[in-house]
């Protein structure tokens, strides 16, 4: 396995884990903690630890703050990176 294929798989791991702390920002949970278990546990664990919490009241919003947004650009660029790499790969075959 090369060292890019290892360090985009890891990337689109924490893109998961960004997509599933916005998940937790609407609960209870918040981003941060919803963030950080996906991160730690896995994607999957940490969305089902993010959908087990209450949801915030209505007409409460927390908001992401510039944590979020920095996050979701972050996520973006290398979801974008891998996804040339894997056309490139697939047009070398």
């Amino acid at each position: 396995m090369s060292v890019l294929a290892l360090f985009f798989g890891l990337m689109s791991g924490c893109f998961l884990s960004v997509l599933v702390g916005i998940v937790g920002s609407k609960r209870r949970i918040g981003f941060g903690w919803a963030f950080l278990a996906s991160l730690f546990l896995t994607p999957l664990v940490g969305l089902l630890v993010a959908l087990i919490s209450d949801p915030l009241p209505a007409g409460t919003d927390r908001g992401l703050g510039c944590i979020g947004t920095l996050f979701g650009m972050l996520g973006l660029l290398f979801l974008v990176l891998f996804l040339l790499v894997i056309a490139g790969v697939a047009i070398a075959l």
